[in-house]
C-alpha cells in the first residue's frame, strides 16, 4: 500500500528529528506497519493531461527516526490508496488551488483525509458558527462601528484574521484603549477585510484546551496550551507551555454532535480549541494531536490509535 502525505514546506525542510509535529508520528507508525509512505508539498502537486500527480519523495525509517530519499519521483495520485492532506494554513490562493487538484482524483481508488473540498468549504474560525451555541459571543465583520459597538458591550474582545494560523495576527482590545481605531483599521485593512471578533473569556489567562476528534469519537486525552510569557495566547510549541488535561463528561456530551457533523462533512480528523467549555476555533487543515506530549503525560501511544483509525478507512488491518 502506498500512502501520500501532503505536508507543509517548512515541515519538509525540518523533516528529520521533528517529533513535535503530528505527521512525524503518523509517518513513522505507518512505516512500522510496512506501508510505503511518500511526502510532497502543495507546490509539488500538478495536473498533467488531466491526471492529478505529485512530485514526491519516499520516506523511510532508521533508528526510530524518519528520513526521505532525496530522489524526486512523479506519481499519479490515483495510484495511492490514501492521501493525508495536511499542509498548514494560511488558506491562501495557493492552498485553495492545491485543493482543486484533488477534484481530479478518483475517490473510489484513493481515500483522502481530510477531504480537501471539505477543508476548502470550512473556514476554521468562521464556520465554527455552525455550532454557535458552543461559542463565546462573537461577530464576523469588517465594520469599525460594528466592532466598537461589540467592544462597548463586552469591555474586552479578541480580534482574529480568518485565514491565519498558530495565533498569528490575533489581538485583544480593551474598551478605552487609545489605540482602538488603529488596531481595528489594521485588523480589517481599513474596513475591507472580514475578521472574527469574540468576547474575551477571562479564563483565557489559563490557556486553551485542545480537544481532539477521530471520526465520531471525542478522545479522552487532551492538552492545555498555556499562554507564552510575552503573549496572552499560546504561540510557542514547547514542553513548558503544554500540560496535561482531560475531557469532562459534559464536554464529551457537548462536543460529540460536533464530531459527528464534521465527520459527515468529510472532516474526521479535527482539533477544537476550547476555553471554559467554549469553542474558540475548529482546526481542520492540519490539526496537531500533540502526540509527543499526550504520550508522555497520559501514558498512551496515541499514534497507534490514529493509525488504526486511518487504516480502518481502507479496511486494512494493522499488524
Amino acid at each position: 500500500m502506498d500512502i501520500l502525505f501532503v505536508i507543509d514546506r517548512l515541515e519538509l525542510k525540518y523533516f528529520e528529528f521533528n517529533n513535535l509535529v503530528t505527521n512525524f508520528w503518523l509517518i513513522r507508525e505507518l512505516l512500522n506497519e510496512n506501508k510505503r509512505v511518500f511526502i510532497t508539498t502543495i507546490d509539488g502537486l500538478s495536473i498533467i493531461s488531466g491526471v492529478a500527480c505529485a512530485h514526491c519523495f519516499e520516506a523511510y525509517q532508521k533508528n526510530s527516526n524518519i528520513f526521505y530519499d532525496k530522489s524526486k519521483l512523479t506519481k499519479n495520485i490515483n495510484d495511492f490508496s490514501l492521501v493525508m492532506f495536511r499542509p498548514d494554513p494560511p488558506v491562501d490562493i495557493d492552498y485553495i488551488n492545491a485543493t482543486y487538484v484533488f477534484d481530479f482524483v478518483d475517490r473510489s481508488k484513493t481515500v483522502i483525509l481530510n477531504d480537501p473540498a471539505a477543508i476548502r468549504n470550512f473556514n476554521e474560525k468562521l464556520h465554527a458558527l455552525k455550532f454557535i451555541s458552543l461559542m463565546p459571543e462573537n461577530i464576523v465583520t469588517s465594520s469599525k462601528s460594528d466592532i466598537i459597538k461589540f467592544l462597548n458591550i463586552h469591555d474586552e474582545i479578541v480580534l482574529k484574521p480568518l485565514n491565519a494560523c498558530f495565533g498569528s495576527g490575533v489581538m485583544t482590545l480593551k474598551k478605552g484603549d487609545k489605540n482602538t481605531a488603529v488596531i481595528i483599521n489594521s485588523m480589517t485593512k481599513n474596513q475591507t477585510q472580514l475578521v472574527m471578533v469574540q468576547k474575551y473569556i477571562e479564563k483565557a489567562k489559563f490557556g486553551d484546551k485542545r480537544v481532539m476528534f477521530l471520526g465520531d469519537k471525542v478522545l479522552d486525552v487532551a492538552m492545555q496550551k498555556l499562554p507564552s510569557n510575552d503573549d496572552f495566547k499560546f504561540n510557542e510549541h514547547c514542553d513548558s507551555n503544554i500540560v496535561k488535561a482531560d475531557v469532562s463528561d459534559s464536554e464529551k456530551e457537548a462536543f460529540m454532535p460536533v464530531a459527528k457533523e464534521l465527520n459527515k462533512l468529510g472532516l474526521p480528523m479535527v482539533g477544537l480549541d476550547v476555553i471554559d467549555g467554549k469553542i474558540i476555533e475548529i482546526n481542520v487543515t492540519s490539526p496537531c494531536y500533540f502526540i509527543k506530549e499526550v504520550n508522555a503525560l497520559h501514558g498512551v501511544h496515541l499514534e497507534k490509535d490514529i493509525t488504526n483509525f486511518i487504516l480502518s478507512k481502507l479496511d486494512v488491518p494493522c499488524c
